[in-house]
């Protein structure tokens, strides 16, 4: 797996465009401060061809998950974003742009550090 810094966060965002249209495909808990997450998306870097991208946050802090069953039904026409604010990465489904906004997705993840790998579809 690769970090992310968060001056990164910007580019590796843009690439996947943000995740839209995309799908959240598991969320997996490897430890209290340990969470993983599959996502599809289209990469740009690779004529927008579908990849899976696996997330694994660290130093988790605060989370609202979904239940594996209902993550198929998840509106992903907004996408994703992921911000660094308060020495916290927060991941969230929806268009938020701040840490309040995010607590208000439907799913999120405040951790210390983000990885990501690349995977097939």
């Amino acid at each position: 797996m690769k970090p992310i810094l968060a001056k990164e966060l910007p580019n590796f965002l843009k690439r996947f465009g943000n995740f839209v249209h995309g799908e959240l495909r598991n969320i997996e808990i490897i430890s209290p401060t340990v969470i993983k997450l599959t996502i599809a998306g289209q990469d740009s870097a690779r004529g927008f061809d579908w990849l899976t991208i696996e997330l694994e946050l660290s130093g988790v802090s605060d989370a609202k998950l979904l239940d594996s069953s209902k993550l198929l039904h998840v509106d992903m026409s907004n996408g994703i974003n992921i911000i660094f604010e308060e020495n916290s990465f927060a991941f969230g489904i929806g268009d938020y742009h701040n840490l309040s906004g995010i607590k208000n997705a439907v799913c999120y993840i405040i951790s210390s550090s983000i990885k990501y790998k690349e995977g097939l579809f």
